[in-house]
């Protein structure tokens, strides 16, 4: 679930740095469309009972965690800062899921999630991007780690999974899309009018990827299974060469290699 997961979101952040210059506009339209898709399923699964602090937390966290995406993304290549938001986010995580989860670290994940974070070191470490984009990247990756506890937590305490994925998607992208929208105002209009298919593409691709994810956190370990969602450094580095046509060097691959190493760590090891 988690590998799939990786996958889908390594394809939503293609297909949004792919997309027009205008990456909140970009942004609204994929969380909107993402809130359209699953509002039919709010009115038949059961309300969120228990989980309602929680999703408020996610809210804020998310609307963060977008805005510093979006500052990264207008800054560098996706191979350039995709490693760095999504290989700082595991240790971040895997510590606040020890104190806020009581989820337990044994050595197999440490080992796992270092190798992850090495690969991510020797990815960004060549042809680093610009310090200002960096920073974003880093704040990025920060707010993963939040949402990803936040999440966690909630869907845990919600009676029913699906309850909680489909108020999770509703709030953020009514919430979200809607101030992007309303902060870009005609200009919104203007690309949504070139965008929105991808728009849609990409929300619809959000709900799966994302779903999946908060479906594994409700059964496992919350620091092997953030960890194991940087699969998507990978599929992001391969997105970017073979489809945004983004020139990846051999210190960027070999660190794809031992993020991958590290996924397999974490999936054979107990």
């Amino acid at each position: 679930m988690m590998i799939g997961s990786g996958l889908l979101h390594a394809t939503v952040n293609a297909i949004f740095k792919s997309g027009g210059a205008d990456k909140m506009s970009g942004r609204a339209m994929i969380d909107g469309s993402s809130a359209l898709l699953v509002m039919p399923l709010a009115l038949v699964v059961p309300l969120p009972q228990g989980a309602w602090f929680w999703l408020g937390c996610s809210l804020a966290a998310h609307t963060v965690y977008l805005t510093c995406l979006i500052r990264a993304f207008a800054g560098a290549d996706m191979s350039a800062v995709y490693p760095v938001m999504r290989g700082s986010a595991p240790v971040i995580a895997a510590i606040a899921a020890v104190f806020v989860l009581g989820d337990v670290l044994t050595a197999a994940i440490v080992l796992g999630i270092g190798a992850v974070c090495l690969g991510t070191v020797l990815v960004a470490l060549r042809n680093a991007p610009p310090l200002s984009a960096l920073g974003w990247a880093l704040g990025t990756g920060a707010m993963i780690a939040v949402y990803t506890v936040v999440d966690a937590r909630g869907v845990r305490v919600c009676a029913n999974a699906l309850s909680y994925v489909v108020w999770d998607f509703l709030l953020t992208g009514i919430g979200i899309g809607g101030f992007f929208a309303l902060r870009r105002g005609r200009d919104f209009v203007v690309a949504a009018r070139s965008q929105w298919r991808a728009g849609l593409a990409a929300g619809a691709l959000s709900i799966v990827g994302y779903g999946l994810a908060l479906l594994a956190y409700r059964l496992g370990n919350v620091a092997r299974l953030a960890a194991l969602r940087e699969t998507s450094i990978v599929f992001g580095l391969i997105i970017a060469v073979v489809f945004l046509h983004e020139r990846v060097n051999r210190t960027r691959a070999l660190g794809g290699g031992l993020i991958a190493l590290g996924a397999g760590l974490l999936i054979v090891l107990r």
